[in-house]
């Protein structure tokens, strides 16, 4: 499984973003993309959950989670 693929694509598909759109590990996330606010968090977790089959609690959600594009999949990688 392809974690980083995989939530690129969720990222692309949610946010509406170019599917050009380049991410590595230090891509900075919320803040820095306009469409990344707390309903598209909601989203992208839904997403997550029904692509990896993983259920995210709330009390594990924080803008740490979301600081980086690095930060998101190692935590998606932690749930698997």
């Amino acid at each position: 499984m392809n974690t980083p693929a995989l939530v690129k694509d969720i990222l692309i598909d949610v946010l509406q973003l170019s599917s050009d759109e380049t991410f590595d590990e230090d891509t900075p996330l919320l803040g820095a993309i306009p469409e990344f606010d707390s309903m598209a968090v909601v989203s992208v977790i839904t997403a997550i959950e029904d692509t990896f089959g993983i259920e995210v609690d709330d009390d594990e959600i924080s803008a740490d989670v979301f600081e980086t594009f690095g930060s998101l999949c190692t935590f998606v990688e932690s749930k698997v």
